[in-house]
C-alpha cells in the first residue's frame, strides 16, 4: 500500500514551474539562460502600494484578519466591481484569497464531488485541470481551433455539456494563448451556459486590464445576468499591478459560495498577509494611471515578438488579443533534428533542445492541453526578447 494519497496521483508537477526551474539550475552553472517560461511582469510594484504596506506596518497592522480578507479590502473590491465591471456586489459576496490559485481551488473544494465534470477549454492555464482532479473531479477538454483564435464556441460548449457538468473554467484573456473574447462571442456562450442551471461559471479575469487593440473587456456575469447566482468572478492584483509576490487574490460571488469557501479557507491558510492587504487596498484605490502606461509597453513588445518569431523558420505565431504570452505554433519543425541528432518529435522536445541548445526557457504547449505549440512570456525587458527571438531563430534554422 502506498504511503501517499490517491489525490497526489492525479496530479502533475507545473510544467511552467518546472520549466523556470530548469532555466535556474543552468544559469546556477553559468549559462546565460533567457527565461520566457514565468507569468511575471518585469516591472516593480509601484511605490505608492509599496508605502501603503509601510504604513501598515507603523501602524501595527501585523495581527490576524479576518479568514475572507479586512473590510477595508472587501469594500475596495466591491468599489472595484462596480466601476470597471458594473456587478453589484455586496461586501458578505467577496472573499480575499492567496493568489488567484486558492480562490480557485476554495471554490472547487466546496463544490466538486467525485464524478462530478469540470469544463476547460484548450489551451488553459495549466494548473486548471490538476486543481480539478486534485479536488476529485473530472476535467473535460475541449481543444479550441487556432483557425478560430483559440476561442471557445457556443457549439462546442454545448457539445461539452452534461448533466454532470458542475463548472465552466472561463479565462478571457487567455493563459497561455492571449485569446480574449469579444462581447458577442461572449454573449454566445452565456446563452448557451442560461440554458444548463447545472452548470457554474469560473471567469477568471486576472488578465482584465492586459488587452490590446481597443478590444473592450466583459466577463460573464456582466454580460448575462441571470448567470450572477452561479458565476465565481476571480481576479487579482499579480499581473496588473505587478504584485506576483504579494500573493493577494480574491472574487465575487454569491453568498452562499463565498461562505463555504470562507469555511474551507479558514482550515487551511486562514486569512492572508494583513500587511499585503493594506497595500492591496491602495493598489485598488490608488493612482490608476500606470496600468495603461504598462499595457501600451506589453503591447508593444507583443508586436515585436509576433513578428520575430514568424520570421523563425517553420513556426507560426497569431498576434494575441491580451495577457503577455504567444503561443506559436512549431509543427512544421517535427520530425527535424538538432544539430547534435537530438529528435525534434514534439513540442515538449523542441522547447527542451532549444534551452540545452540557445539558452532560452519557455513551456510547451501540451502543457497547457493543445500542441505541437509552445508559450513565450513577452512580460521582460525588449533587449531580452530580441536576444530570445534571435536564438529560436538561430535554434530553427539549424534543425535538419
Amino acid at each position: 500500500m502506498s504511503f501517499f494519497s490517491q489525490a497526489l496521483a492525479r496530479v502533475k508537477p507545473s510544467a511552467s514551474i518546472v520549466a523556470s526551474q530548469r532555466a535556474r539550475e543552468l544559469k546556477a552553472q553559468g549559462r546565460d539562460v533567457i527565461a520566457l517560461s514565468a507569468g511575471e511582469p518585469d516591472f516593480d510594484t509601484p511605490e505608492h502600494i509599496k508605502a501603503a504596506a509601510q504604513r501598515a506596518m507603523a501602524r501595527g497592522e501585523t495581527k490576524y484578519p479576518p479568514v475572507a480578507g479586512i473590510p477595508e479590502l472587501r469594500e475596495a473590491i466591491v468599489g472595484k466591481f462596480k466601476r470597471e465591471n458594473q456587478l453589484d456586489y455586496r461586501v458578505s459576496e467577496t472573499m480575499v484569497s492567496n493568489g488567484g490559485k486558492q480562490v480557485i481551488v476554495n471554490a472547487l473544494m466546496a463544490t466538486i464531488d467525485p464524478g462530478d465534470e469540470v469544463i476547460v477549454p484548450a489551451p488553459y492555464w495549466v494548473s486548471y485541470p490538476e486543481m480539478v482532479a486534485l479536488c476529485g473531479g473530472t476535467p473535460v477538454i475541449v481543444e479550441t481551433d487556432p483557425a478560430n483564435g483559440y476561442k471557445l464556441t457556443a457549439e462546442a460548449l454545448e457539445r461539452a455539456i452534461t448533466p454532470r457538468t458542475k463548472w465552466l473554467m472561463f479565462n478571457s484573456p487567455c493563459n497561455p494563448s492571449g485569446a480574449a473574447y469579444s462581447r458577442d462571442e461572449l454573449k454566445a456562450l452565456t446563452d448557451v451556459l442560461v440554458d444548463h442551471p447545472q452548470v457554474w461559471v469560473m471567469s477568471d479575469d486576472i488578465y482584465e486590464h492586459l488587452i490590446y487593440g481597443g478590444l473592450e473587456f466583459t466577463t460573464p456575469a456582466q454580460i448575462e445576468p441571470r448567470l450572477r447566482e452561479r458565476t465565481l468572478t476571480v481576479n487579482g492584483l499579480s499581473k496588473a499591478y505587478a504584485m506576483t509576490g504579494w500573493r493577494v487574490g480574491y472574487a465575487g460571488g454569491p453568498e452562499p459560495l463565498i461562505k463555504a469557501m470562507d469555511k474551507i479557507q479558514g482550515q487551511i491558510t486562514s486569512g492572508i498577509n494583513t500587511i499585503a492587504q493594506w497595500a492591496a487596498v491602495e493598489a485598488l484605490t490608488g493612482p490608476q494611471d500606470f496600468i495603461q502606461e504598462w499595457r501600451q509597453i506589453f503591447e508593444r513588445r507583443r508586436d515585436l515578438v509576433v513578428e520575430l518569431l514568424n520570421q523563425a523558420e517553420g513556426v507560426d505565431c497569431q498576434r494575441p488579443d491580451g495577457a503577455f504570452y504567444a503561443y506559436p505554433s512549431c509543427g512544421a519543425l517535427l520530425g527535424r533534428r538538432a544539430p547534435d541528432g537530438t529528435l525534434i518529435d514534439s513540442d515538449e522536445a523542441f522547447t527542451r533542445a532549444l534551452l540545452e541548445t540557445e539558452g532560452v526557457a519557455l513551456v510547451h504547449g501540451g502543457a497547457f492541453g493543445l500542441a505541437p505549440n509552445f508559450r513565450v512570456s513577452y512580460a521582460a525587458a525588449t533587449d531580452q526578447l530580441e536576444e530570445a527571438c534571435k536564438r529560436i531563430q538561430r535554434f530553427c534554422a539549424s534543425l535538419g
